[in-house]
């Protein structure tokens, strides 16, 4: 029997998102499952409707799509600063967690007790993503329809090298198309039409958020909150730069960076591998050439088994370009710190504003059976997309030389363990990861 409703507090509220920035392994995907069992299994704090048109709006946009969700959903629950909260929390300890890896990395990378860690990571990371796989198929793919287009995502992206970008559109196209000519082919079969009612700020949230037909107050579109949060959210992206060319220069090393990291934010849909992909091309050759394309795939591996959202390697790749590259006067450390932060900072902010200036207009949408449909069709496609990662990344960690050469027994062996551990028998995110690298620890001391 469900619990009795309750008021969710700000403070409840902001020990999750504190505890979440954690345990928040596994990338993407394993996060956006893990929010979907806290949140709306576990702790019940809003319905699946309403989770899922929050992730649909976040798949659509660039940059960190589970790190805009928490964002979205903290703002839905708590207003502005409920999604501050729940944002910024989402990324504090990964900062810090990949900067002292970072230093690690770049001082003592070559000590075989770190490469042994790492080691033990990786099949763990491909474990929490297959596993995620199965819980968000489960969800997204309601109609055979769905299947049809997580199945061509998959081809597009993985044997035709389709820009992310390109499947997203393809998949909202069909999708909408396929609501307006044959909308019971795309209507999942449990949906029913709900009528929208209003409420008052004043009512327990979690009472409002669990009914997905409501609409909040403070989620209605307002066009002087939206010119107000545009404003702020210019000038604080105006202020740092303009700090960064009085003290360095517009040429200087970290003003680059600024430019650089933001216009990556603003342009690379898909989540970390599309910006990766996009970063690692730009940063290993002229004019940058900050870092080298090993450094680039060791910094993803580092990411994949930091909590936080998977496209902190940004982060590593703003650290290793000031560490290559110290500006004058300073040590390594301190450029390749500086740089670090820089890159989050730009790759970040953007997300807030994104969902605190759009979000309002999603939510005054949901029930809209056009936006639904096309969404729907997003979402399928995303499930394709996440088998290709799965693969890519699996064939990386367990077929290291490719797959005409030897297999990795350990990696192949830890990973179903792992995978077992997770699915089978609900173990929690953390602890398998912390166990893989207590393995890969001893296996590089034997």
């Amino acid at each position: 029997m469900e619990k009795a409703a309750r008021h969710v507090s700000f403070r409840e509220a902001f020990r999750f998102w504190l505890k979440l920035g954690f345990i928040s392994f596994g990338g993407p995907a394993g996060q956006i499952a893990l929010m979907h069992k806290e949140l709306v299994d576990k702790r019940r704090w809003l319905g699946e409707e309403r989770f899922l048109h929050a992730l649909n709006y976040c798949m659509l946009l660039p940059g960190p799509e589970a790190q805009q969700l928490a964002v979205y959903i903290g703002w839905l629950m708590h207003r502005t600063w409920g999604g501050i909260v729940a944002g910024a929390f989402f990324v504090i300890p990964s900062i810090f967690i990949l900067l002292g890896l970072s230093y690690v990395y770049a001082a003592y990378g070559h000590i075989p007790a770190v490469s042994g860690v790492l080691d033990g990571f990786k099949p763990v990371v491909v474990a929490i993503v297959v596993e995620a796989l199965f819980k968000i198929g489960k969800r997204a793919l309601k109609r055979e329809v769905h299947y049809a287009i997580a199945a061509l995502a998959f081809v597009a992206i993985y044997f035709l090298h389709v820009p992310f970008p390109l499947i997203v559109l393809a998949a909202a196209f069909i999708g909408l198309v396929g609501i307006r000519l044959t909308p019971i082919l795309f209507t999942p079969p449990s949906e029913k039409p709900k009528e929208k009612k209003d409420v008052n700020a004043a009512a327990p949230l979690d009472l409002v958020i669990k009914d997905d037909a409501i609409q909040l107050e403070h989620t209605l579109p307002d066009r002087a909150r939206f010119l107000k949060t545009l404003a702020v959210g210019t000038v604080l992206w105006l202020l740092p730069f303009a700090a960064l060319i009085g003290w360095q220069g517009f040429g200087g090393l970290h003003a680059q960076e600024y430019r650089f990291f933001t216009v990556s934010a603003l342009v690379t849909f898909g989540g970390a591998y599309a910006v990766l992909a996009y970063v690692t091309q730009a940063v290993t050759t002229a004019p940058y050439n900050w870092i080298t394309p090993a450094q680039a795939v060791d910094g993803l591996a580092l990411a994949e088994t930091t909590p936080g959202p998977l496209i902190m390697v940004l982060q590593f790749v703003g650290f290793m370009a000031g560490w290559n590259n110290p500006v004058d006067g300073m040590s390594p450390l301190t450029s390749g710190v500086i740089g670090a932060l820089i890159a989050t900072y730009t790759t970040f902010l953007p997300s807030f504003l994104f969902i605190f200036l759009g979000a309002p207009y999603i939510e005054k949408l949901r029930g809209n059976k056009m936006l639904g449909g096309a969404l729907s069709g997003v979402t399928a496609a995303v499930v394709g997309v996440i088998l290709n990662l799965a693969l890519v990344f699996g064939s990386a960690v367990i077929f290291p030389v490719g797959f005409t050469g030897s297999v990795s027994w350990f990696a192949a062996f830890l990973s179903i363990a792992a995978f077992i551990a997770l699915f089978r028998f609900k173990f929690d995110v953390l602890w398998v990861v912390l166990a893989g690298g207590l393995v890969g620890l001893l296996r590089s001391l034997i």
